[in-house]
This record gives structure tokens, C-alpha cells and sequence, in this order.
């Protein structure tokens, strides 16, 4: 008699397949453009409902563009201030994922909590160490274009004011492609490796995705971001400490909004 054979192991082939069903990067939804005080409204209820732990978040940024504007001002040091900045860089993504954390906590009907926040941004630290990286590459590169501008449309104080428009014009041309393609890859990367298992690069392809898909309203809500932002500066910055968690949190419920990301499963 011929020995029976053992039935397939149906949960490994389930897996395997599911992974490959799962497309090149998550779908993205149409959005009006009045979605974006959607946003603005659900994260400064969010921003209300954890108000303790927000505001340690806003007085960790605070704290981190204080020190760095501080040194700068006081040594002059333009090699320590742009090693600053690159630390900067690494430390902002894992603020993010502790701030989208929050909002995510709510969503859920949990009670915030700080802990549950540092340990998400522990099991995101991979992740957030590699988009900082590909910040850094970005961040670096910019510079490198500044500097070449200023090679190229040189200003200099005996100059009259067109050279200096022209210069003005064509680095802010330049610095705004750069500024560009930083928010088209993480308006909602970070939010999807927050709450799903995905890695950033596919995380950083459907984030591209989503905004050249709904530029109207993705314009409208990178204009609120940068006017929030001028208005937290002209307040010596304390303003930082409402508007960066109220801005993260509003970001999240914009990814929640527009990407659908049910094909990869929750973390």
C-alpha cells in the first residue's frame, strides 16, 4: 500500500499568494478640494482630545529649531549648522510616526497614550531611518543646487537690484522643485507605514501617486501648510507647538481619506 500523501499546507500558499496580488502601490481616491478643511478640522479634534501628549510633541520641535537657530546664530558655523539640519532630518520622520500615532490611537477608540506612541515609533524606526535617508540624498542635493546658482547669478553688494531679482527668482525656482518633490513623498507615505504593513518605498510611490492624482486640492493643502507654518515663525516659533501635531494629525486623516491601502494589513 502506497503511503498517503499529506494534504497541502494551504496557509503558506494563501500568504504567498496574497503578496503577490498586492498591487505596485495602494489606490488613491478623487478629492475635491474642499477635503482639505476636513482635514484641518478632524486633526485640531484630535489635537483637543490629547493635548498633553501633543504638546510634548510640539515642545520637542520647538525645542530641536530653537537649538539649531541658536548655534547658528551664535557661531556662524555654516558646516555645524548644515550637520544640524541633517540630524534634523533624521529626527522628523520618527516625530511624525509618533504624532500620526495619536491620531491613529483615536481612530481606534483607544485612550492616547505616550507610550503607545515611542513604541510605534520603535517599530517604525527602519522604515523612518531609510526615509530620512532618501531626505538626506534630497537635502544634500539641494545645496549642492544653491551653491551652484549662486556660481551661475552671483550677487554681490555692488549690484543693482535685477541681478538680485534675478538671483532670487531663479533659486526659488529651483529650492521649489526640490520643496515639491519633498511633499509629494511624504503627504502620505509615513501615514501608511504608521498604519499598515507596507514598506516606504511603496509607501513613497503611492504618496507620488496620490498628489500628481489631485494636484487642486494637494496645492491648496501644501498653501495651508506653508502659511501655518510663516504664521508659527512670526510667533518666534512658539507657534510650532499647535501647529506641527495639529498639522500631523491632519495629515494622517488625509491619508486615511485618500489611500486605499486594504490590501496590506494593519500593524
Amino acid at each position: 500500500m502506497s503511503n498517503p500523501q499529506p494534504p497541502p499546507q494551504q496557509g503558506h500558499s494563501s500568504i504567498h499568494n496574497t503578496d503577490a496580488e498586492r498591487p505596485f502601490a495602494a489606490a488613491c481616491r478623487p478629492l475635491s478640494t474642499t477635503a482639505v478643511w476636513r482635514w484641518l478640522a478632524a486633526g485640531w479634534r484630535d489635537y483637543r482630545n490629547s493635548w498633553r501628549v501633543s504638546t510634548v510633541f510640539g515642545l520637542l520641535v520647538l525645542g530641536i529649531s530653537l537649538a539649531v537657530v541658536t548655534l547658528a546664530w551664535w557661531l556662524g558655523k555654516y558646516i555645524l549648522v548644515l550637520a544640524m539640519l541633517t540630524g534634523f532630518v533624521f529626527i522628523a520622520p520618527l516625530l511624525a510616526t509618533g504624532m500620526y500615532s495619536v491620531s491613529r490611537q483615536l481612530a481606534r477608540g483607544e485612550q492616547v497614550s505616550l507610550s503607545r506612541c515611542i513604541r510605534r515609533m520603535h517599530l517604525a524606526l527602519r522604515d523612518a531611518m531609510l526615509f530620512a535617508l532618501v531626505l538626506l540624498v534630497i537635502f544634500l542635493v539641494w545645496v549642492r543646487a544653491a551653491s551652484m546658482v549662486h556660481v551661475f547669478f552671483p550677487v554681490s553688494a555692488d549690484q543693482d537690484w535685477t541681478a538680485l531679482l534675478l538671483f532670487l527668482v531663479v533659486g526659488s525656482a529651483v529650492g521649489s522643485i526640490f520643496a515639491l518633490l519633498v511633499f509629494a513623498a511624504t503627504a502620505f507615505s509615513l501615514p501608511m507605514i504608521v498604519d499598515k504593513d507596507a514598506d516606504m518605498i511603496t509607501a513613497i510611490i503611492t504618496s507620488i501617486n496620490a498628489v500628481l492624482r489631485n494636484k487642486p486640492a494637494m496645492l491648496l493643502w501644501l498653501l495651508i501648510i506653508l502659511a501655518m507654518l510663516l504664521l508659527s515663525f512670526a510667533t518666534l516659533g512658539l507657534g510650532l507647538i499647535v501647529s506641527i501635531p495639529w498639522l500631523g494629525y491632519a495629515s494622517y486623516h488625509a491619508y486615511a481619506e485618500v489611500i486605499d491601502a486594504g490590501a496590506w494589513a494593519d500593524v
